[in-house]
């Protein structure tokens, strides 16, 4: 059981729908009591924290519609705060290690995993812009310099993209402010199809 924390636009097919599974059976276990894996690791992160799990699946549901994916089991909007849990399973960045071990064989998602800190900052550079932060720099020949990078951008994910910056984004792409999956990636120029921001534009309009 798992609920990644990193974009699932890096999750390949069979680990992004497995998310989408797990994460409905945590919010069952959560919402109604109940007592399967309720003493599971992962169940006891999103304790007090379903609002922050929702938008988790909102975020992987993007990312499956992004992908041609139908999906016809909304989870209940939450109307508290979002709070997300303090803590992870594994780090962000050791999240990428285990993929990347993971994938060794295997197909990977919408976008490569990086192999370096610089990579990892290229695909996030539009969601940044879209948040109007600006891109860190980042050493990509240091082990610790990509791991604090990996978690630093969870959090930046976290948090929606302001008005401005997301005209910017569809300025920058030369899209229409579409929210249409298959429509958006028609307009998208193939160089930037591997970017975080596209989920989200279907995420946030």
């Amino acid at each position: 059981m798992r609920v990644w924390d990193i974009h699932p636009g890096f999750l390949n097919r069979q680990s992004l729908l497995g998310e989408h599974r797990e994460i409905h059976a945590i919010h069952t276990v959560l919402s109604q009591h109940k007592k399967g894996y309720s003493r599971h690791p992962e169940t006891l992160r999103w304790q007090d924290h379903l609002p922050a799990l929702w938008l988790r699946h909102e975020q992987v549901v993007a990312e499956m519609r992004l992908r041609g994916f139908n999906h016809f089991s909304p989870l209940p909007a939450p109307h508290t705060e979002i709070i997300w849990p303090s803590v992870f399973i594994d780090t962000p960045g050791r999240q990428f290690e285990l993929l990347a071990r993971k994938y060794a064989t295997k197909e990977q998602g919408r976008i490569p995993l990086p192999a370096n800190a610089g990579e990892l900052l290229g695909s996030h550079a539009l969601s940044l812009i879209s948040r109007e932060c600006l891109p860190a720099s980042a050493n990509p020949a240091t082990p610790e310099s990509f791991a604090s990078l990996a978690e630093a951008l969870v959090h930046h994910l976290r948090q929606p993209p302001t008005k401005k910056g997301r005209t910017e984004v569809l300025a920058l792409l030369e899209v229409p402010n579409l929210r249409d999956a298959s429509l958006l990636l028609d307009y998208v120029p193939q160089k930037s199809r591997q970017a975080t921001v596209l989920n989200e534009l279907l995420l946030w309009p």
